[in-house]
């Protein structure tokens, strides 16, 4: 989180986080994700490890949560740590930024490609280039296992 502080919008950039959820505490489960997210006018940060040890997620300026379409601004991002950290901002090619549903979250889009997609059991996800931020694979596959996931909220 403090390596991922000055890519924040600056009026984020002094605001306390704290930790919403994590499979280590709450269990691997996207609905209890969605329960345990901020307000939904609160921004959110996603952190994700890898089975290869990799990580990676995205930001975005609203609570993450169900949709029946697309949500959020230019604000969000993707990055990764890979192996120092790169971050992928909006290309405004599209505004696919966030759509979740019990059994999908995905971050980004076009042309049937998700920038950062994760499934309903948070055990499996998957990362491809994308028009929203043009980004790189965010893994080093692009599917992978979920090792450990966290979901940071403002304090």
């Amino acid at each position: 989180v403090p390596q991922l502080g000055p890519q924040l919008p600056p009026r984020l950039t002094q605001q306390p986080w704290h930790l919403l959820y994590s499979t280590g505490r709450d269990g691997f489960s996207l609905r209890t994700l969605y329960r345990s997210g901020a307000r939904p006018d609160s921004p959110a940060l996603l952190l994700i490890r890898d089975t290869e040890a990799q990580a990676f997620g995205a930001f975005s300026a609203s609570a993450f949560r169900c949709s029946s379409g697309f949500y959020g601004t230019g604000e969000t991002f993707l990055f990764s740590f890979c192996p120092e950290l790169k971050v992928f901002r909006w290309t405004g090619r599209n505004d696919f930024f966030v759509k979740g549903d019990m059994n999908l979250l995905m971050v980004g889009g076009g042309s049937g490609r998700f920038g950062l997609w994760l499934d309903g059991d948070l055990h499996h996800g998957g990362s491809q280039p994308c028009e929203t931020f043009d980004n790189e694979t965010l893994s080093h596959q692009e599917e992978f296992c979920i090792q450990d996931l966290e979901l940071w909220g403002l304090a």
